[in-house]
């Protein structure tokens, strides 16, 4: 694979996990959540067909959300990503930067976005959900490369 050529895709990412919530007063609420779950990538250069995804976060209805996702191919290799948004909410914009990875995909950058779609009724602590939208670009070049984004950052 050629270094330093833009590889757009598209793709599927369903996801479980959990998440807690504490309030803070009226109108105020944080939470932690934790997903996993199978990414399938299309586009004719897509960085690989398919990944094992997890993320952690935080989510606070008056800052927003912060996440990181570690995404591991077939082979062990991992890219990392962090999230930003308003929330983990149904149909709220979230955005991602690649901060890195390893293997090949060591001096991976890029950016993509999604929109979070719940799926059933939550149950306690339990989160079952896919992305709609998820769409991006990523670089794979040698450590070090990064292209410029505003992408993922603080809001």
């Amino acid at each position: 694979m050629a270094t330093d050529d833009i590889r757009s895709f598209t793709g599927n990412w369903t996801t479980t996990g959990s998440r807690t919530f504490m309030d803070l007063g009226p109108g105020h609420q944080a939470s932690i959540f934790e997903l996993r779950g199978s990414m399938l990538l299309s586009g004719k250069q897509r960085v690989n067909p398919g990944f094992q995804s997890q993320a952690i976060g935080f989510t606070d209805t008056t800052t927003g959300m912060q996440a990181h996702s570690v995404w591991t191919d077939e082979h062990g290799d991992k890219v990392f990503s962090e999230w930003s948004g308003e929330g983990i909410g149904p149909g709220q914009l979230i955005e991602g930067k690649f901060t890195g990875g390893t293997g090949r995909y060591a001096g991976i950058s890029g950016e993509y976005s999604f929109k979070w779609q719940r799926l059933g009724a939550i149950e306690g602590e339990d989160l079952a959900g896919r992305v709609v939208g998820l769409k991006g670009w990523a670089r794979l070049g040698s450590p070090g490369t990064v292209a410029p984004t505003n992408a993922g950052g603080q809001k």
